[in-house]
C-alpha cells in the first residue's frame, strides 16, 4: 500500500490551494471496487483495530466515509485507490494521542491506482462535498499570507498551520506540496522536544 510522500517546508510563490493542517496522525486506507476498504495503515506500518492508539481509525473511516466514497469511486470508474486521512482528537499533538473518545478522521488526499495523487482542483471537485480540511486560501502565495499563518492570524486555521497544494507537479509527477507552520505550534513542539533536535526535526 502506498505511503504518503514527504511534504516540503520550502514555500514557493505559485498558485496553490491552502488547506488547514489538522494536528494528528496519517492514516492510509486502501479501497478496491470488489472489497471496499480492505487494508489500513499508519504512515509506516499496517494497522487494525488492535493497534494501541490508532485502533479506532479503521472503523471511523468505514463508518464515516465508505458508503459515499464507494459511490464516488464507482461513478468515476476507479477500481483501486489509497485514501489518506488525518486521525486526531482534542488532545492530539504532533502525532501523539491520549486515550479519549472524541477522535475523528478527515479525508485529505487520494492516490488513484496507476495515476498517483489526485491534484487539488480535482480532489475538491470529486470529494469536496465530504468532510475535508477547510480551504483557507486559493491563489498565488505571497509573504503576507505566509506571515499570517506563522503569526496565527489566518481565519479557519486550527493551530498547526496549513498545507499548500498546487496543480503543478514536481519531478516525480506529484502535485507540488509544502507546509507552513504557526510559530505558536513550533514553540510548543520545541518545549515538548526539549533539547532533542532530531526529534524536533522529525515531528516538525
Amino acid at each position: 500500500m502506498k505511503q504518503y510522500p514527504t511534504i516540503s517546508k520550502q514555500t514557493q510563490n505559485i498558485y496553490v490551494y491552502a488547506f488547514d493542517k489538522l494536528d494528528g496522525s496519517n492514516i492510509r486506507a486502501e479501497w478496491e471496487r470488489k472489497k471496499g476498504f480492505c487494508k489500513f495503515g499508519s504512515r509506516h506500518q499496517l494497522i487494525d483495530g488492535t493497534h494501541s492508539f490508532l485502533g479506532q481509525a479503521p472503523e471511523l473511516v468505514k463508518s464515516k466515509y465508505e458508503r459515499e466514497l464507494s459511490d464516488i469511486f464507482k461513478k468515476e470508474r476507479i477500481d483501486k485507490v489509497v485514501c489518506f486521512f488525518e486521525f486526531y482528537g482534542p488532545s492530539s499533538f504532533a502525532g501523539i494521542h491520549v486515550n479519549e473518545e472524541k477522535h475523528d478522521v478527515v479525508l485529505f488526499d487520494l492516490d488513484v491506482f496507476k495515476k498517483g495523487l489526485m491534484p487539488p482542483r480535482e480532489f475538491i471537485k470529486t470529494v469536496g462535498h465530504l468532510d475535508i480540511p477547510k480551504i483557507v486560501h486559493q491563489g498565488n502565495l505571497n509573504s503576507e499570507f505566509v506571515d499570517s499563518v506563522r503569526q496565527g492570524k489566518l481565519a479557519n486555521v486550527t493551530f498547526e498551520g496549513v498545507v499548500c497544494k498546487s496543480n503543478e507537479t514536481d519531478k516525480y509527477g506529484h502535485p507540488i506540496m509544502f507546509k507552513v507552520k504557526s510559530e505558536a505550534w513550533l514553540t510548543k513542539l520545541k518545549n515538548f522536544c526539549k533539547d532533542d533536535d532530531k526529534l524536533f526535526e522529525q515531528l516538525a
